[in-house]
């Protein structure tokens, strides 16, 4: 069994209290994923967590658990479409519907494109652009269904700007935010669409980047880094606003950084 349900804390709920929202979160065992889910888990809301991780899974939602709020997961791999669908299905299993899913899974091994590290390419390929895509097909029909509900994109501001060693990085965040842009217009106001592009950000991606040049260079930029709440912040923000109101892209930086 791949799935661990937890059940609703006692310490921030009574039988008065109406349930948040249903939040599907991929990439969940760390940074950005996993400051989203403490947040919004704080939120009052629901959070199913996704990650390959289990381990870190398992220790985030007992501890959310423990703090009383609602949090369960599943081993989950975005390029995977079937896995995608089992874990959108497990979350309506358990929560009887999926409000809001956050595609946030990602990696960012940067490399000039002379040193044709064409593996690394695929593997950005797959789980930033084909990950969303899976993310999309499984839970878009589920929302049609329920007759309303709420993605999350999380891109970069590399999906506004290009810079040397992150040109196949940047293009898989141009697309994630065209795609949300396709989404948002296709969608007739029942589905609501929200893209974030954070900046340099406290995270384990820079971990993925094998070319030593870019491993430098990684360095160097993340020198002023946000943390990985401000961009849970930004989540939570978008979550939080009316039915009626879709905000469609947030762009969050550091103060200090110029890029």
């Amino acid at each position: 069994m791949n799935s661990n349900l937890s059940a609703r804390g006692d310490r921030n709920a009574d039988a008065t209290t109406t349930p948040g929202k249903v939040i599907l979160i991929t990439g969940a065992s760390s940074g950005i994923g996993e400051a989203a889910a403490r947040r919004l888990a704080a939120d009052g809301h629901r959070v199913f967590l996704g990650a390959r991780r289990t381990e870190r899974l398992a220790a985030l939602a007992e501890q959310l658990t423990a703090d009383g709020h609602t949090a369960a997961y599943r081993r989950l791999d975005v390029t995977d479409a079937a896995d995608v669908r089992a874990f959108v299905d497990a979350a309506r299993a358990a929560y009887g519907r999926v409000d809001v899913l956050v595609n946030n899974a990602g990696v960012m091994p940067l490399s000039p494109l002379e040193a044709l590290r064409t593996e690394e390419w695929d593997r950005m390929l797959d789980v930033n652009v084909r990950g969303v895509l899976h993310g999309i097909a499984a839970a878009l029909p589920v929302m049609r269904a329920q007759g309303g509900g709420h993605f999350v994109n999380i891109a970069s501001v590399g999906a506004y700007e290009v810079s040397p060693t992150a040109a196949v990085y940047c293009a898989t965040k141009f697309a994630v935010r065209a795609l949300s842009e396709g989404l948002r217009q296709e969608s007739g106001g029942d589905i609501r669409v929200t893209v974030v592009s954070p900046g340099v950000t406290e995270s384990e991606l820079a971990d993925s980047i094998g070319d030593p040049l870019a491993r430098q260079a990684m360095r160097d930029y993340r020198a002023v880094a946000m943390p990985a709440a401000a961009v849970a912040s930004a989540i939570a923000f978008a979550v939080a606003q009316p039915a009626d109101v879709d905000v469609n892209e947030l762009v969050v930086r550091p103060t200090a950084s110029a890029q």
